[in-house]
C-alpha cells in the first residue's frame, strides 16, 4: 500500500515559516492527487490545501490562502507544504493524504493517510 511520512514539524515563533514534506514510499505518487490537512486540539481535522497529479491545479482553505504554498516533485516522491507568516492558530498536527481521485480537502475524499507532524505556532 501507498506509504506517507510526513516531516518538518517543530515550534516556531508567530511570523515565521516552516516547510513540511511528505514522502511517499512503495508507489508512484503522481498517480495521486495530494491534500494537506491539520488537526487543532479540540477540532476537526480540517483541508488545508491539496494537489493534483501533475500540480497543475491547487486550492487552498482560506485561513492559509497567501500564506501557505503547496507543491510536489514527483520525480522525488515528494509534496511539500511551505507556510509563511505563521500565526498561533495554526498550531496543529498536520497531515499529508493521497486520493486516486480529484485535488480535495475533504477528509472523506482521501485513501491513504500519514500519521502526522506537529506544528507549534508560539511565543
Amino acid at each position: 500500500q501507498l506509504q506517507l511520512v510526513e516531516s518538518g514539524g517543530g515550534l516556531v515563533q508567530p511570523g515565521g515559516s516552516l516547510r513540511l514534506s511528505c514522502a511517499a514510499s512503495r508507489f508512484t505518487l503522481n498517480d495521486y492527487a495530494i491534500g494537506w490537512f491539520r488537526q487543532a486540539p479540540g477540532k476537526e481535522r480540517e483541508g488545508v490545501a491539496c494537489i493534483s497529479r501533475n500540480g497543475g491545479i491547487t486550492n487552498y482553505g482560506d485561513s492559509v490562502k497567501g500564506r501557505f504554498t503547496i507543491s510536489r516533485d514527483n520525480a522525488k516522491n515528494m509534496v511539500y507544504l511551505q507556510m509563511n507568516s505563521l500565526k498561533p492558530e495554526d498550531t496543529a498536527v498536520y497531515y499529508c493524504a493521497a486520493t486516486i481521485n480529484d485535488c480535495s480537502r475533504y477528509v472523506s475524499s482521501m485513501d491513504y493517510w500519514g500519521k502526522g507532524t506537529l506544528v507549534t505556532v508560539s511565543s
